[in-house]
């Protein structure tokens, strides 16, 4: 005695026949096929209706191959042809902890990334004055540029652009930048 489930091939049949009454004629391809390889996901059911016409790229006037919305903030900035080499950069995650929550716990702060409040990025930049460093900050995007180096760093971390701080210390020769992290979420993380 055949149990009734789906995996039947008469009843994936059927199911078919019923869902789709207007079967089409078959190639003559499919006809050599086993009736088993004949049927897939994509023959049961009533055909998809392609109401919506298909623009093909030789249609539009553009050579672009992506809109403008699908290009990542900072791209702009990627210049292959610049010569100039990126400088080493550490990228360093930063929590306000004090005594409660180091020795008690109390704050329920613990150390991972969930619990970060800032990103510190250092940027090595020797042979650099202060006054040849060009910084911008976008909200996923940071962009250094000296004489002989240039670093465009997409961030981990979506950030507060217009409350950033930044310090260069000429002695070790390197650019920190402090950038508060966006977390329009933060209230999830506080106990």
């Amino acid at each position: 005695m055949e149990t009734l489930g789906v995996s039947s091939l008469q009843t994936l049949q059927a199911l078919s026949t019923l869902l789709n009454p207007e079967k089409e004629q078959e190639d003559e391809d499919c006809e050599t096929l086993n009736p088993s390889a004949q049927l897939g996901p994509g023959s049961i059911g009533p055909k998809p209706k392609n109401d919506t016409p298909v623009v093909s790229a030789s249609a539009c006037n553009s050579k672009d191959i992506w809109s403008e919305e699908e290009v990542a903030e900072g791209s702009q900035f990627d210049d292959l042809n610049d010569p100039r080499p990126q400088p080493e950069y550490e990228v360093i995650m930063k929590q306000s902890v004090g005594t409660e929550d180091v020795f008690l716990g109390l704050s329920g702060k613990d150390p991972s990334f969930m619990s970060c409040e800032a990103l510190l990025v250092k940027i090595k930049l020797p042979n650099t004055k202060l006054a040849d460093v060009i910084l911008d900050v976008k909200e996923t995007f940071l962009d250094v540029r000296t004489p002989k180096y240039k670093l465009g760093l997409h961030l981990p971390h979506p950030v507060l652009s217009q409350e950033g701080k930044a310090q260069f210390f000429s002695e070790k020769e390197e650019l920190e930048v402090t950038l508060q992290m966006k977390r329009p979420m933060d209230f999830f993380n506080r106990r």
